[in-house]
């Protein structure tokens, strides 16, 4: 029989600090779109492309040690010389990860910073498949580094606080 690595063992200290466990334990698309609002008639044009790329992260608290993190990307195209809309993709890709033995700034950090890491390869997947299916050329997008994007979001909201109180 298998131990349980989660129970204390005998003699072990009652303050010490409860084993970390972090698990992903689904990937899932949880919302999904495209539009191309001006085919057919942008697929007789050069295809110039000017790329709009926004990207969020959230992330719920589902259970004690079960979270919810989700990480949008929404890619709008538009034709470089006119304004056109090419197409408009948008998805939600989201994961339910279980943390435990994490908390405060650290569990922030995981769900802001390294779940979204985890998360994004599928969605750019997903993103691509859907232009392609769109009849458009791939659209592949870069790596996105979450951590320096925490980073730089704990930066402004500091700086806020910091105004706030002045």
């Amino acid at each position: 029989m298998a131990e349980d690595n989660n129970t204390p063992q005998a003699g072990a200290a009652a303050d010490e600090k409860p084993q970390l466990k972090f698990s992903l334990q689904r990937i899932y698309v949880k919302d999904i779109s495209f539009e191309a609002p001006n085919s057919p008639s942008v697929f007789k044009q050069s295809f110039k492309p000017k790329v709009n790329l926004d990207l969020n992260t959230t992330s719920t608290k589902i259970a004690d040690d079960q979270y919810e993190v989700v990480v949008k990307v929404t890619a709008q195209v538009n034709d470089n010389e006119t304004g056109t809309t090419s197409f408009l993709a948008e998805v939600e890709q989201a994961g339910l990860f279980r943390i435990a033995g994490i908390e405060g700034a650290q569990l922030e950090q995981t769900l802001g910073a390294f779940c979204p890491n985890l998360l994004f390869p599928y969605a750019r997947e997903c993103v691509d498949n859907l232009v392609n299916r769109g009849g458009f050329p791939p659209l592949m997008l870069a790596p996105v580094n979450f951590e320096a994007m925490y980073a730089q979001r704990k930066q402004r909201e500091a700086k806020q606080a910091a105004e706030n109180t002045h």
